[in-house]
């Protein structure tokens, strides 16, 4: 298996070298707006410590991880008044992981309402502060 990369973007943001539309954070995770969302509230949870994806982390990070991940799956829905949730995780280039820091979407769903396709357009800064602040006040 490939090394860690701790120059990826996601180390960068938990670094404080980048910036970020903050949702959460805790000793182990930490919760970010999408920056190409494919729905209104889409976050991504991030633990803490170093790891590619679900194959390489460890099992203390992974278990805090999902806690995080239930937590803030129960937050949007709640937030947006939502149906349901999307949850996913990509594992390696083959499994469509383009970021190689272990992370997860968690998406706001809506009956009838498809996602969003995955376009590369970074949404409007504002929007994902609106987002933010409506999940923030659920929390």
């Amino acid at each position: 298996m490939t090394a860690y990369d701790d120059q990826n973007v996601f180390a960068k943001i938990l670094r404080g070298e980048m910036p970020c539309e903050k949702v959460f954070e805790d000793d182990n995770t930490l919760v970010i707006m999408d920056i190409m969302p494919r729905g209104d509230g889409h976050i991504l949870v991030l633990p803490k410590a170093p790891s590619r994806n679900i194959l390489d982390i460890d099992s203390d990070s992974l278990t805090s991880l999902m806690a995080t991940v239930q937590k803030m799956a129960l937050a949007v829905m709640k937030a947006f008044s939502a149906d349901g949730t999307t949850v996913q995780q990509f594992s390696e280039s083959a499994g469509g992981q383009v970021v190689f820091h272990t992370h997860v979407h968690v998406i706001p769903r809506f009956d009838g309402v498809a996602l969003r396709p995955h376009t590369g357009d970074m949404a409007d800064p504002a929007i994902l502060k609106e987002h933010a602040d409506k999940i923030r006040a659920v929390l």
